[in-house]
């Protein structure tokens, strides 16, 4: 699958870090020459609530950051599922972390793609990056961005933030790697 134009929610509780994979998206498509826009929602908790974002990547103009029905979904825990899942486009797809998700899927006219994030990020030791494998899996399907230009902007803002989180940046590009090689490699049955 090899997309020009696509919208993508990205969903999960806060701490998830469903808004930094949104702006690493759109970060690395202005890298590529793509437009692209990024459209926030946050909960009223400051950590554990509610939140996502939706994001636009074109070949064109994006005439609008809102997205009523996006081609993907990726949902990184239950309650993103239950929210979202009506508003992938009929033939579009939906990345659920079944680490978190265990409750049913209900519709047909969708691909779902169900990968234990939590649980491999844990075998990796790093519990705190399955926004970014669930990101490189993302990538892979679509074909929307090079996982390169994910990377390079990964190091770009290793450099803009404080020393002890820039030491996560290996972390950060294996995960990466990770979640494409699970999607290109069939490591999961889509």
């Amino acid at each position: 699958m090899n997309m020009k134009d696509i919208s993508v929610i990205i969903s999960g509780f806060g701490g998830q870090g469903a808004l930094f994979a949104g702006i690493l998206l759109c970060h690395a498509a202005v890298l590529e020459g793509k437009h692209t826009t990024w459209f926030p929602s946050y909960g009223a908790e400051m950590r554990g609530g509610a939140v996502n974002c939706c994001v636009n990547i074109s070949e064109g103009d994006v005439p609008s950051p809102i997205v009523d029905k996006a081609d993907a979904v990726i949902a990184l825990n239950d309650a993103s599922q239950t929210k979202f899942e009506s508003r992938v486009k009929t033939g579009g797809f939906m990345i659920i972390n079944s680490s978190l998700v265990h409750i049913p899927t209900t519709r047909t006219d969708i691909n779902y793609i169900k990968i234990p994030f939590n649980d491999l990020a844990q075998k990796l030791t790093q519990p705190a990056f399955v926004n970014v494998m669930a990101l490189g899996a993302f990538i892979e399907k679509t074909g929307i961005l090079k996982i390169e230009s994910i990377i390079e902007v990964m190091k770009d803002m290793s450099k803009k933030v404080s020393a002890k989180k820039a030491t996560l940046l290996p972390n950060n590009i294996e995960c990466v790697k990770f979640g494409a090689n699970i999607i290109k490699n069939q490591l999961i049955t889509v």
